[in-house]
């Protein structure tokens, strides 16, 4: 069993990940006013002492702590630490240090340095339980406090007996307050200087800081206590999940893993490292593409040259297992991509990869061309390789992409998570019962972050991830009663889905230019020169597509009979 001590961003972002698994957990908050969608969760509430906590995790069979309490909850992180449990701290970015910021360990220490300074007024942005740990200071400096407007909050202005002229308050909708509106707020305040708390990015804490020092303010922040280096530390829900199955293996029913693309990413990072700084690390960090930092071992085989054996997730993909390996060398024409033994060529244009080139597919080549340039600004060759490659790529469909000699190098997220079994159908219906337990009468299905992005800009929309399991997906929403469903749908799984397969997976079926011909009709010639679906964008007029969404529609209302379904393409061409 997991607990989860939230009332942060972060502790909803742990919910979203236990409720995957389709397993009971439980959700602590110290008072009940975050409003949490729990599905197969358990609600507590209330503050625990040491004594009761060690109780809750010894009756419970607790086997893992999730702390994604507030970074300052000093008391509960001591309390959680007394317990004997292993401990995943979801920890927030705090981001760099930042300059004309005044950093202090401790609140004593900020009272020195604030009186130091010689402000005439002080706007504290740091909560109201910093109100008491601050009395020294605002009983003899004018000082203005920023609180919720919540009954506890101000009964203990009034117990302290601070000025309540000087109290105010946070809008009533909770949101967090704008750099602008920061600015606005200081401005009309004539304050001279701010404190708050190195609260983190979910924090607000950038807004309120950068407000301040666009005004030429004095900012003092006190940094976030530090926490037992026993624990492990993740910074997003990729961390969080592969820590839990680490540490829980039996809460998910399946494993993730990372992509080819991470793994290279990591590999030419450790090597880099040992030829910038001697470095020969056991484990490098790296940022995925949507920015959360995660880990990695990694093998060195000498000086610029380093391995990542592809970790074994529950996919079943041909390259797990396999060692990907980076050499790199000094470069004088930037960063260039060269070919190791087993991976492949490009020979034929669509796959957003110059003829001639590595198959080192867009995003892998960002992760790492980033993670070079955190680093340097020097010229580099990237030489990737992958043992067995040559063998591996039989087993798939890269010939008839025009990839040949090797694999390709992909992944749009970085992580691998287990698409093609019974247990990602049940999850797909599990996350639609929790849309259909807080009364959402409409969803959005979307094959990846992808088509999400896509869609989300254009409306706010709960998005569930079918993988490529339409049919399995759909039977779900028509069982619960969904009655309103987008399908965000790239071309490359619309052309498979519109010839009748409801699963499109590429171990199952491919595109197939005869019935495309078929759908073409007049421009039935242009489809003869195309190697992916995605070339369609350009060579193909609107009717076509068209026929492709009617298609689809039509295979989708034979699981979907009932509500209103809604086809949206979603254009992927990277030309």
């Amino acid at each position: 069993m997991i607990l989860i001590f939230g009332g942060t961003t972060e502790g909803r972002l742990a919910v979203e990940v236990c409720e995957q698994a389709g397993k009971s957990f439980y959700y602590s908050t110290k008072s009940d006013l975050q409003q949490v969608e729990l599905h197969h969760g358990v609600r507590l509430t209330g503050a625990m002492t040491v004594e009761e906590m060690q109780s809750f995790c010894h009756n419970n069979d607790i086997q893992c702590i999730i702390d994604a309490a507030h970074p300052f909850a000093e008391n509960l992180h001591r309390a959680i630490s007394e317990t004997g449990v292993p401990v995943i701290r979801l920890q927030r970015s705090f981001g760099i240090p930042l300059s004309g910021v005044t950093y202090c360990k401790d609140f004593e220490e900020a009272i020195r340095k604030m009186e130091e300074a010689d402000i005439h007024c002080l706007l504290a942005l740091s909560g109201a339980n910093t109100m008491s740990k601050l009395s020294a200071y605002w009983k003899h400096h004018k000082t203005l406090f920023r609180i919720l407007n919540r009954a506890e909050s101000i009964e203990g202005a009034l117990r302290l007996q601070f000025p309540t002229g000087n109290l105010l308050f946070y809008p009533d909708n909770h949101a967090l307050p704008t750099q602008e509106a920061e600015r606005q707020l200081m401005e009309s305040l004539g304050c001279d200087a701010i404190l708050t708390k190195e609260s983190g990015e979910s924090g607000g804490f950038d807004a309120k800081v950068n407000a301040a020092l666009e005004l030429g303010l004095k900012v003092f922040v006190v940094k976030h206590p530090a926490l037992p280096e026993s624990w492990t530390y993740v910074t997003g829900k990729h961390g969080l999940r592969r820590a839990i199955e680490q540490r829980v293996p039996s809460f998910f029913p399946l494993k993730t893993g990372f992509t080819t693309g991470a793994c290279a990413t990591a590999a030419v990072k450790a090597a880099l490292l040992s030829l910038l700084y001697d470095d020969m690390p056991e484990e490098v960090s790296f940022a995925l593409p949507d920015g959360e930092i995660m880990s990695i071992p990694v093998m060195m085989e000498g000086k610029g040259v380093a391995s990542v054996i592809k970790d074994f997730s529950d996919d079943p993909d041909v390259t797990k297992g396999c060692r990907i390996t980076a050499t790199v060398t000094s470069g004088t024409q930037g960063i260039r991509f060269l070919k190791g033994e087993g991976v492949g060529t490009v020979t034929l244009p669509g796959l957003g990869i110059p003829v001639g080139e590595p198959a080192i597919n867009v995003t892998p080549r960002k992760m790492i061309t980033d993670e070079i340039r955190s680093l340097t600004d020097a010229g580099f060759d990237i030489t990737i390789a992958v043992e067995n490659g040559e063998e591996l790529a039989k087993k798939t469909f890269n010939p008839k992409v025009g990839v040949v000699g090797g694999i390709s190098i992909i992944g749009t997220s970085g992580i691998v998570s287990p698409l093609s079994h019974e247990a990602f159908i049940q999850s797909i219906a599990r996350e639609m019962e929790v849309a259909k337990a807080i009364g959402c009468q409409q969803i959005a299905l979307v094959s990846g972050m992808k088509s999400e992005v896509a869609l989300r800009k254009e409306q706010d929309i709960r998005c569930i991830h079918y993988g490529n399991f339409i049919g399995e997906s759909l039977k779900a929403a028509h069982r619960l009663g969904i009655t309103k469903v987008t399908l965000a749908i790239m071309i490359g799984k619309a052309v498979k889905l519109a010839e009748g397969h409801l699963d499109t997976h590429s171990h199952k079926v491919v595109m197939n230019k005869t019935f495309l011909k078929v759908l073409a009709g007049d421009e039935a010639d242009k489809i003869d020169g195309i190697t992916l679906a995605r070339e369609l964008w350009s060579i193909m007029s609107p009717p076509f597509f068209e026929k492709v969404k009617k298609c689809c529609y039509e295979h989708c209302k034979t699981v979907y009979p009932e509500g209103e379904l809604i086809i949206k393409l979603i254009c992927d061409n990277p030309q």
